[in-house]
Parts: C-alpha cells; sequence; structure tokens
C-alpha cells in the first residue's frame, strides 16, 4: 500500500507540475494526452517549465533532487532554461528550522551549543537534499579558536528515502520481469548499490572518514584542498570540519576576472579524477558543481576545493586494470583490444566473435576522435554503446554504476569550464605512466616489499615445514621425492657437462686460431 500511494503522489506531482507535456507530447496517442488533461484540472502552468520542473523535484524528496543536480550538468541534453533552474537544486534546497539544527546538535553532544561553539551563526550558508550547513567558530583543544563548517542532517530522512528505494526496487522488479534488456541491465543490482550509497550518506560519520582518507591521497597532489576533520565533533547526524573559502566553480567569468588559468582548471579537474579512480581507486563520486569550489587564497590560488563527501566511489585492483587498459586502447584506438577485454572480462558471452564486437566499438568511437568536447555528445556516444551492447548482450557491472555518474559530471564540468578541452590527449599520458607503473618493475618492487614479512617469517619455518611433511607422508610419496631429486641431479650434471663441453669447445677454438697464427707469422 505503501508503494501504491508513493507511486501515486508520483503520478500527481507530475500532472501537478505539468511535466506530463515534457513526456506525452512525443507519443501519437490522443488518449494519452485527454487523460493528462482530465487528471490535472485546475493546474497552473504560468511558471516557466524549468521552474516547475525544479520544484516538482524538490517536492519528491532527496532522491529526486539529486537526480536533478545530475541533470543539471548535461547543457549537452537540456535546454538552458531548464539547466539553470537545476543548478538551482545544488545549493538552494529550500533550508530547514535553524531551531531543529541546533537541537540536532545539542541531542548529539549533550549540551548547549553555546558550549560547544564560540559562536554559531543560525542562518545556513548552504542547504543540500540530506544536510544544510552553518557556520560557526570552535575552539579546539589547544585553546585556538578555528573557524568551521558544521554540517546537520535533515530531520526525518530515513522514511523518506526507504519509501523511494522501496518503489524503486519494485520497478527494477517489473523491469526485469517483463524484459529481457532489463534482465541484462541488472535493475535490482543497480539500486542495490544507490541503496548503499544514499545509506552511507545519512552517516556524517561515514562522510567524515571518507574526507579524511580523501585528505590523506591527495597531499602530495598539490591540486585540490579538501577540509580538516574535527573529529572531536562528530556525530552520525553532525560533522564539524574546516571552513573553506572560495568561489564556486560555476562563476566562471568571476575566476577568469581574478586570474585563474581556465584551461589549467578544466585540465587539472581531469588530472584529479583519474588519480582518484586509477591510482588510488577511492573517487569523489558527487562532483557536481555544488561540491566543487576554486581558491582565490594567495597561497593556494588556482586550486579546486572539494566538499560534501556523502558518496565515494571504490575500485578493486581487478576493476583498476580492467579500466585502464580499456582506457588505453581506447585512446590508441586498439579496438581489437577493446573487444578482447570485453570478452575476457566475461561482459560478453565467451562465444561473441571478436571481429564484430570491434567493427561494432569501431563505428562508435571513431567519429568522436580529435574532437574539442564542445563538439563531442556523450549523450549520443552513450545511446550507440547501449544498442551495440544490446545486441552483443553486454552485462551493465552494477558496481561501477558511481563512475559512469562521475564521468557524466567530469563531462559537464569540463564542458563549462573550456569548451575546447580535448578529454582524450588530456587522460592519455596519465593512463599509460600509470599502467606503466602497474605492469613494470616498480610494481614488481612495490610487491616484493609488501611481502617482504611474510617471507621473512615462513623462510627460518620451511625446515621443519619440510620435515613434518616428509614424516606424515607414507613411503612411497618420499620414494617419488627421492626418485624426483634423482632427476633433478641427472638433469644439472646433464646442464653442466652441455656447459663444460661448451666451454671447451670454443677454447678448442680459440687456441687452433692461435696456432695459425703462429704458423703464419
Amino acid at each position: 500500500m505503501k508503494r501504491f500511494l508513493r507511486g501515486a503522489t508520483i503520478v500527481w506531482v507530475v500532472f501537478r507540475y505539468g511535466l506530463d507535456g515534457l513526456v506525452l507530447d512525443s507519443f501519437q496517442k490522443p488518449w494519452l494526452r485527454l487523460l493528462s488533461r482530465v487528471l490535472s484540472v485546475g493546474r497552473n502552468l504560468e511558471a516557466p517549465r524549468g521552474q516547475r520542473l525544479r520544484e516538482a523535484l524538490e517536492q519528491l524528496g532527496p532522491i529526486f533532487v539529486k537526480f536533478g543536480q545530475v541533470l543539471s550538468t548535461r547543457r549537452d541534453l537540456l535546454p538552458a532554461d531548464m539547466a539553470d533552474e537545476l543548478a538551482r537544486l545544488q545549493d538552494r534546497v529550500p533550508p530547514f528550522d535553524p531551531d531543529i539544527a541546533i537541537a540536532t546538535i545539542e541531542r548529539a553532544f549533550r549540551r548547549p551549543v553555546g558550549e560547544v561553539f564560540v559562536a554559531f551563526d543560525r542562518v545556513p550558508v548552504a542547504s543540500a537534499s540530506i544536510a544544510q550547513v552553518h557556520f560557526a567558530i570552535l575552539r579546539d583543544r589547544g585553546g585556538v579558536e578555528r573557524e568551521v563548517a558544521v554540517k546537520v542532517l535533515r530531520p526525518g530522512m530515513l522514511p523518506v528515502i526507504e519509501k523511494d528505494l522501496s518503489l524503486m526496487r519494485m520497478m527494477a522488479g517489473w523491469l526485469e520481469n517483463l524484459s529481457a534488456d532489463g534482465k541484462r541491465l541488472k535493475p535490482r543490482e543497480v539500486v542495490a548499490e544507490f541503496d548503499n550509497y544514499l545509506h552511507d550518506e545519512l552517516d556524517l560519520v561515514r562522510e567524515a572518514a571518507n574526507a579524511a582518507q580523501l585528505r590523506r591521497n591527495m597531499q602530495g597532489l598539490d591540486l585540490v584542498l579538501i577540509p580538516e576533520i574535527y573529529w572531536d565533533f562528530c556525530h552520525p547526524e553532525v560533522m564539524v570540519m574546516q571552513r573553506m573559502n572560495g568561489v564556486p566553480i560555476s562563476q566562471v567569468e568571476r575566476l577568469r576576472d581574478a586570474g585563474v588559468d581556465i584551461p589549467k582548471l578544466a585540465r587539472d579537474g581531469v588530472t584529479i579524477f583519474f588519480t582518484q579512480v586509477f591510482r588510488d581507486g577511492f573517487f569523489h563520486a558527487d562532483m557536481h558543481p555544488g561540491n566543487i569550489q576554486v581558491s582565490l587564497e594567495p597561497a593556494t590560488f588556482g586550486r579546486y576545493i572539494s566538499l560534501d563527501f556523502g558518496i565515494v566511489g571504490t575500485l578493486t585492483e581487478v576493476d583498476k586494470e580492467y579500466l585502464a587498459q580499456n582506457f588505453v586502447a581506447f585512446f590508441r584506438r586498439d579496438y581489437k583490444r577493446v573487444a578482447e577485454l570485453h570478452i575476457e572480462s566475461g561482459w560478453v558471452p565467451p562465444e561473441t566473435r571478436v571481429n564484430d564486437l570491434e567493427s561494432a566499438i569501431r563505428a562508435v568511437c571513431e567519429p568522436y576522435f580529435d574532437r574539442p568536447l564542445k563538439e563531442i555528445s556523450l549523450g549520443m556516444v552513450l545511446m550507440r554503446l547501449f544498442q551495440t551492447s544490446r545486441r552483443f548482450q553486454v552485462e551493465i557491472q552494477p558496481q561501477l554504476v558511481l563512475l559512469q555518474k562521475t564521468l557524466l559530471n567530469i563531462e559537464g564540468l569540463g564542458r563549462q569550464l573550456d569548451p575546447e578541452l580535448d578529454l582524450w590527449s588530456t587522460a592519455k599520458p596519465f593512463l599509460e605512466k600509470w599502467m606503466l607503473e602497474q605492469m613494470g618493475p616498480q610494481r614488481l618492487w612495490r610487491e616484493l616489499r609488501a611481502e617482504a614479512p611474510h617471507y621473512a617469517k615462513l623462510v627460518p619455518e620451511l625446515p621443519r615445514l619440510l620435515y613434518d611433511y616428509l614424516s606424515r607422508r607414507p613411503a612411497e610419496s618420499q620414494s617419488a621425492l627421492r626418485d624426483l631429486l634423482e632427476a633433478q641431479k641427472r638433469t644439472n650434471r646433464l646442464l653442466q657437462s652441455i656447459i663444460y663441453g661448451g666451454l671447451g669447445f670454443v677454447l678448442g677454438l680459440l687456441v687452433m686460431q692461435l696456432m695459425v697464427r703462429v704458423r703464419l707469422f
């Protein structure tokens, strides 16, 4: 019943805000349009369509707000008026009552907010779908006053998210049972992945841990700033971190007027992303413009500032190696290797013909090389790849859903900063260097160092382990081992004779040559 009511609510909101016209106008079914008019009698459509879309997503709740945030970066897929309105979802979601935020803080730390902070700004500086942020001043253990940002979870979030996820699970089940493509797309597993990510966002201690890990990983890169976490003041509903001062990355003209090298900024963003993905296997997976700023402070001028770490992605070593090989093969236009990798990984059935898959991938990707980002429609590429994947029964990998989402965010940011950015040539040197480190002597040395403590403990135990093994084995096994040792001795003698014989032959040749020279002289 709850699912039915939520589904009915979604349908009502769609009709209430006139969003049905965005969908039904593409169908030649008069009865559908007539039904929409009947169900939406009395509605007011005077507001612009972009505003109506934004307000509908806000009314539907946090999951739909996040969907709008992703869409706001895809100006190649949306009209400008709709993209501008959806951009307001990034940090302009209506805030909740500051008294509720203060009550949450006092409940978390079991003392008045005036005892927790030296000063606390009641007016929130940012409000998002999951939480809102207030500025404050904190006195640390050493008595030093520090400017901090206090993130407070929205009240009553868990029941709302559970209802939406329940509806998504039901719809995923329908898709999987009614469509052959649905089984291949693994909608239930995809929903399960989003379930994990959304629940992670509801635990601000987990978000604080994500921020600390990213800060540690990025320290040596000098391209991005990540706030310090004050662990004495973190709770599942409250997180206190260093206050960051920067300009939102969406304000490109302001950054340009301040002297920021915009093309370099775009390239640095690509470097940060590929470093997090392929070097660390731990990446910021919610990189919409509302979560990214640029520092104008003299000491850190032109560096990125990352915020909001509720959603991060992780990749295993196998995932990283497979993806890197795919990227490098794409950049080299080695479509045969891409096809082979798809088959080796099990993404396509093993009986798939390499030549056929290679030809299909070439037809999709070749037209888009050597073009600036502004001339590439990733939406068109994805659509054609989907058609190809359906033909070859490619299975969607749920563990890579976050990476795919983040790639869309990166493209949107790159398009906004520098439409001339060549994404391929920017990423190719990085990936080739990473592949060399993974497959060259550096990787062998790293693995030997990592295993050294294990070997150091195992080597002194080898004689005892060998004795225990031989003493427990039956006589025939010991006899077989002795035969094996004798065969090894014979092989060694044969190798020695070959080596000595070869040396004798060479020495003989040298002596003969010397005698000939003596006779000549």
